[in-house]
């Protein structure tokens, strides 16, 4: 399977889980991050042809170095990492009583600006990108300058919105930069909460054809424990979520993703196959990625284990 890539772009982070005032794990973290961990693990032994790079903004401390040898160990393409003078980013989880995790960060003030990696693209390549990363003021247009190129060489687009309403900017301003990033993906994913937040509805048919489809021909709605529900041009289809006792949620959109990408290199589908994907193509991604997610929501860590058969 030559000719492909996977590459990530996000922040990293040292993730300290809490519970009742205690510490239960700290590990390395983010959204895309945890994403390509998981592919790491699967996709980087069963494809190991297949580059997965994660590229990133790290510090200068112990922190990053524990993230990049983190990253290697888990078979990861280290060549996107940027190492700025600061200390690394922190992330405080601290779960409820249904081990669902709120968060607080800290990032170093004194941390340069993310800059763009000039990165040569395939056909065959995906990207990844979402979160906070993907719409903030200081990393928004970077972020952008890297997927314009990739767009330009054929490269599949998945963009993972991961709304969190106590950003710092306003809500229409966050929409705005959030459909700035629709338009230049071929996959959307995003939970109900997200489209909650962001449109005052959690009705995924409704926001998919008025706020997505004119710009982004697949949106993929989760739920958490309820059913998944996939909208494109060929299909309209809603997957049932296994029931599984939770150590904790954290992880679990992540791996999602991560397994809706490893689905993608699986089944050999490139971009111009997305858009046409139909009812036929869908129960096999989504199962893929729902087994990911559900393995990770049975640990404490933010992606499936290495043992994980895919």
């Amino acid at each position: 399977m030559t000719g492909r890539s996977i590459i990530g772009i996000g922040e990293t982070v040292l993730d300290i889980v809490l519970k009742e005032g205690e510490a239960l794990a700290a590990v390395p973290g983010g959204s895309v991050f945890n994403s390509m961990v998981s592919l790491g693990r699967t996709a980087g032994k069963d494809f190991p042809d297949v580059p997965l790079v994660m590229v990133t903004q790290a510090g200068d401390d112990q922190v990053a170095d524990l993230v990049t040898a983190f990253m290697e160990e888990n078979h990861l393409d280290t060549r996107g990492v940027i190492h700025a003078a600061c200390q690394s980013n922190i992330s405080i989880a601290m779960l409820d009583a249904e081990n669902n995790a709120s968060y607080e960060f800290y990032r170093d003030a004194k941390a340069p600006l993310f800059q763009a990696l000039e990165m040569t693209y395939g056909p065959g390549d995906i990207l990844l990108f979402g979160s906070t990363f993907a719409v903030g003021a200081d990393t928004r247009e970077q972020v952008r300058r890297m997927l314009r190129p990739a767009r330009e060489a054929g490269a599949m687009v998945y963009y993972d919105i991961n709304f969190r309403k106590s950003r710092s900017e306003d809500k229409e301003t966050i929409r705005r930069e959030v459909e700035a990033n629709i338009a230049l993906s071929d996959i959307v994913r995003g939970s109900a909460e997200d489209i909650e937040g962001l449109y005052g509805t959690d009705d995924a048919e409704a926001v998919y054809r008025t706020h997505i489809a004119p710009h982004c021909p697949v949106f993929i709605c989760t739920r958490g424990a309820d059913a998944t529900e996939v909208f494109s041009p060929r299909a309209r289809a809603s997957f049932p979520v296994q029931r599984v006792e939770t150590v904790t949620t954290i992880g679990a959109g992540d791996n999602f993703n991560a397994g809706i990408l490893y689905g993608l290199l699986r089944d050999g589908i490139f971009r111009d196959k997305a858009r046409d994907l139909g009812p036929e193509d869908w129960p096999a991604l989504v199962q893929t990625a729902l087994r990911f997610s559900a393995e990770v929501c049975r640990s404490l860590f933010n992606y499936v284990s290495p043992e994980f058969q895919a």
